[in-house]
């Protein structure tokens, strides 16, 4: 992908030419493409930003007061704050450029984020953070209070075996019914993958040598969210789902290259990657053809189904956990718990 300039590091005195773009290199390689993708998108925001409020370019490094003032805007609800209100008008500027949806208050998750991608050009720089001053922390800290909120869940609905079972039913016999039916398997049966892990599958990445005599398909995930490039364990596949995958292989003609790809209206299959957002079209796509509503669940509905049905059938958390690849027990137990409550004898007790 393009470089994120001018945020990347600044050419430093004491490098050539030459190793000053070996760093750059450095630094896009070393950082995963959905990172950069989020680091500039926020630096975008950021600078657009400032210019409504301030009428000037980022500073590197940036003044305490400018980001003092960011977290101040960000801070509050603007929609009664009077017209003349500096913060109110910025935002509705950004609102008219398309940066922002509304004047309510962001989620402090979506400030932090924006933060952390301001802080990570600034260490890309090998320049002091202006976040770091005891009065900035501070404000950030009684901002992240003053907004909090229960977290949102990324799909509406788990997407459980059942729910499954009628999202593969509208999978008849095209070329784009036996891609969904193998990519829906797949992101569901290898532990709930996420949307970049399943359209960044190559067809290197999938070994079928045991196929025949066990009936497994393995996976090979070059990296996650949560895991490095080279650290990433082998998956299997087994039953129904690897049958899925290797009957879309034979009918797609996948024999290198990406492994899910688009299709065209006349059931060709094409030879670029599947984008991440297809992966979304597609699951709105069967949820309407099996009669939910569209909104019913989102492809992280994938992931959660996976963790719930693990827990509605007793697998153990530790056994899920090696498939779906949560760093965390504590946010793989979430799911576990909306279970666990459910049947709880103790909720019971007035009949």
């Amino acid at each position: 992908m393009k470089s994120p300039a001018p945020y990347l590091p600044a050419p430093s005195p004491a490098l050539s030419q030459a190793d000053q773009e070996a760093l750059t290199d450095l630094y896009i390689r070393g950082t995963p493409a959905n990172t950069l993708r989020a680091y500039e998108r926020d630096l975008l925001y950021v600078t657009a930003w400032k210019t409504a409020r301030f009428g000037k370019a980022l500073d590197w490094p940036e003044s305490e007061a400018i980001a003092l003032a960011f977290i101040l805007d960000h801070a509050r609800d603007l929609d009664d704050a009077p017209e003349e209100d500096i913060a109110r008008q910025t935002a509705e500027m950004l609102i008219a450029q398309g940066r922002r949806c509304s004047l309510t208050c962001p989620a402090p998750s979506t400030l932090d984020r924006r933060i952390a991608s301001w802080l990570a050009f600034h260490r890309m720089k090998n320049l002091n953070n202006p976040f770091g001053t005891p009065q900035v922390k501070q404000a950030r800290s009684k901002a992240r209070r003053a907004a909090a909120r229960p977290p949102a869940p990324k799909s509406q609905h788990p997407i459980t075996r059942d729910v499954l079972e009628q999202l593969l039913a509208t999978c008849r016999g095209s070329r784009r019914d036996c891609r969904d039916r193998a990519l829906l398997m797949l992101g569901w049966a290898s532990g709930g993958r996420r949307r970049s892990e399943i359209t960044g599958l190559g067809r290197e990445d999938v070994s079928l040598k045991e196929f025949e005599k066990e009936g497994l398909v393995w996976l090979s995930l070059l990296e996650t969210k949560t895991t490095s490039k080279g650290e990433t364990p082998r998956l299997v596949l087994k039953g129904r789902a690897a049958q899925a995958l290797v009957h879309w292989i034979e009918v797609g003609e996948i024999r290198d290259g990406s492994l899910f790809r688009p299709i065209s209206k006349a059931d060709r299959v094409l030879k670029r990657r599947l984008s991440p957002d297809a992966i979304y079209q597609i699951v709105k796509h069967r949820l309407k053809l099996a009669g939910l509503p569209e909104g019913f669940a989102s492809p992280h509905g994938l992931r959660s189904g996976f963790l719930t049905q693990a827990a509605l059938d007793g697998a153990p958390i530790q056994a899920a956990m090696r498939l779906s690849l949560h760093r965390s027990l504590a946010q793989a137990q979430k799911y576990y718990d909306d279970v666990d409550i459910a049947e709880n004898p103790a909720a019971d007790l007035l009949g």
